[in-house]
């Protein structure tokens, strides 16, 4: 899997990939809100995301979608889109360094609500 460094993601995320954040509700409140994420909870990702869910959100298209996954330090995402390619979501990566790589980037966060989904 080739992870994705904050630029990179910015830019995927540009170019149409999902971004995910998996962080809770007190790292996201302590570090802000990543522009244009989904928050979903690490435990219900791959239901969310299978586009052969019943449970999944509007979003999850295809097998082919790319997805970029965001934690706070880049450890849990990495697991999680390894998650993801394991259900058959190929094109799933994470983000280098986590929201905090973002953040010692420089690249701005957003000051809208999160966009939760259960």
């Amino acid at each position: 899997m080739r992870r994705l460094d904050p630029h990179e993601t910015r830019a995927a995320v540009a170019a149409g990939a999902l971004l995910i954040d998996t962080r809770t509700e007190r790292q996201r409140a302590r570090q802000g809100e990543l522009p244009g994420a989904i928050v979903i909870d690490r435990t219900v990702l791959e239901w969310r995301l299978d586009p052969r869910s019943a449970s999944r959100i509007p979003e999850a298209t295809g097998l082919d979608r790319r997805i970029v996954v965001a934690c706070r330090q880049g450890y849990s995402s990495s697991l999680a889109a390894a998650g993801l390619r394991a259900i058959g979501l190929h094109a799933a990566t994470d983000m280098i360094g986590g929201v905090e790589a973002w953040l010692a980037a420089g690249l701005p966060m957003s000051t809208a609500a999160a966009d939760v989904r259960e």
